[in-house]
């Protein structure tokens, strides 16, 4: 055991992803995704301008 060999060793490298080749309907899936995720942002935004949903109800003060 000499001292060049201690730590962490480097890991093999992967070796390279090969491009895929998208059909139409891989196509059209990402696209309708991408609008599913728009509306579903815009959505979350317009719920966030109003005011708080639960307002009223019983509120309980310390003194009795």
């Amino acid at each position: 055991m000499s001292g060049r060999e201690g730590g962490k060793k480097k890991p093999l490298k992967a070796p390279k992803k090969e491009s895929k080749v998208l059909d139409d309907e891989d196509v059209a899936f990402k696209q309708k995704q991408k609008e599913a995720q728009k509306a579903l942002a815009e959505a979350a935004k317009k719920a966030s301008q109003k005011g708080p949903l639960v307002t009223g109800g019983i509120k309980k003060s310390g003194k009795k």
